[in-house]
This record gives C-alpha cells, structure tokens and sequence, in this order.
C-alpha cells in the first residue's frame, strides 16, 4: 500500500495546481504556470491510468483536488487519513476479489480440463498430458534438466517462452515451482508433455509479473536432456 500513497496521494496532492489549464490542453498563450500546472495533471492522469481501475470519475478528482485547493483544505469532505482508509480498503476488496476470481476460473477450467483425452490428473492436482513419449531416463527432484518451454495463461496470453529467447532453460529440478518439480518426474527424457498447473503448484497467492495472483498456468515443456545428480 506504501507504492498507492507514494504513486496516487502524493502525486495527486503535487499536482493540485493542474485546475489552472483548459480541457484543451495547453497553447501558445499559456503561461509557465499553466504549462507546470498542465504537467503535474498529465503526471496526476498517468498515475491513476498504470492503477488500470475502470469507471474513475473524472470530475469527482477534480473535486477533491478543489476543496483541498480551497480555504487551505477546510472544505474536503474527507481528512487526509480517511482518504488514505478509503483507498487502502477499496484495493483490499479488489485483491480479495481477483483472488477469488481466479481461483474459481482455475478450479472450473481443471474441473472440465480432467475429463479430456489423455489427460492426467495427480493426487496433488496437477494435470498432464504426455504429448511425445521420450526413451531416456527420468530425472530425480535433485537432478539438473534441460528444456524448451512455453508458458501461457488460461487467457492464451504467452507470458513466457524459451522459444522466444532461442536457448533452452537449465536448472535444478527442486528449484523451481512445485508443478513442475512434480511434474517432469513423470516423465522420461526425450518426452514433450503439457503441463496444467493449479494455482497453489505454481505462484499462488504471490503471483508475479504478468501472472496474476491465483492463477491457473499452462506449460507445453520438451524434456531435452538429465543430467543426474552426484548426490
């Protein structure tokens, strides 16, 4: 919450003074206040537009910003706390209910996905489906693989690829996330296999850069080669 009151709060309380600029913009008669008035809105938009919340009212903002403006604040209908109390929970609620959003989305996708052909179902929830089946050895949770692999969202947005790098990915099998250390044990060297992968074996609650919290992640992954462990 401290990047809300840093991003939006304070940006919005510098950029008070963007009352003094037209809707048009600025223009060849606009004085250097209006054009650092102008800029601090510009900077007060662009702060709110990267929030991504839909239906802000335009001309409630300008009231704020108004009654903060006039007779040194005496007019705001809310203190500074309970505006920072109002935002704080609004975010609450939106991430409770992007939680719970994708959640469901994850169970219902996984729920039909399990009765498709081929599909595998472990006893942790993982789903799969061996797409070629390779000849070499299984990798230990401890053994070093080397894949090629593309990772898409239920939306079909690709979020990650080794494709796209041209070089394929090496790590420690117990090193990464839990579906695929589950996952590429199942499978021998050589294999292609697709990869559903519920929320709580992936990122979970945590999420990160373009995978929301929650999400339900898919994986088409080429086992390339094991290395075994010395352990």
């Amino acid at each position: 919450m401290k990047m809300i009151r840093t991003g939006i709060l304070t940006a919005a309380l510098c950029g008070m003074v963007s009352i003094s600029c037209t809707s048009g913009g600025l223009n060849a008669k606009s004085s250097a206040l209006d054009s650092v008035s102008y800029a601090f809105g510009i900077n007060i938009g662009q702060s709110l537009s990267n929030v991504k919340i839909k239906g802000l009212s335009v001309d409630a903002i300008a009231q704020g910003i108004r009654d903060v403006l006039s007779n040194d604040g005496e007019n705001a209908a809310l203190t500074n706390e309970e505006s920072i109390a109002i935002i704080e929970s609004f975010f609450k609620k939106m991430q409770e209910e992007m939680l719970a959003r994708n959640l469901k989305e994850g169970a219902d996708f996984l729920a039909k996905n399990k009765t498709e052909e081929g599909v595998i179902t472990t006893a942790s929830g993982l789903q799969y489906k061996i797409i070629t089946e390779g000849a070499g050895p299984k990798p230990a949770e401890t053994d070093e693989v080397e894949v090629n692999y593309r990772g898409t969202l239920l939306s079909g947005d690709e979020f990650d690829s080794s494709y796209e790098r041209g070089q394929a990915a090496k790590f420690k099998l117990n090193q990464v996330i839990k579906g695929w250390t589950e996952g590429l044990q199942l499978v021998n060297e050589g294999s292609k296999v697709q990869f559903w992968i519920p929320a709580e074996l992936a990122y979970g609650e945590q999420g990160g850069g373009r995978i929301e919290p929650n999400s339900t992640l898919i994986f088409e992954v080429e086992l390339l080669k094991v290395n075994k462990s010395a352990e």
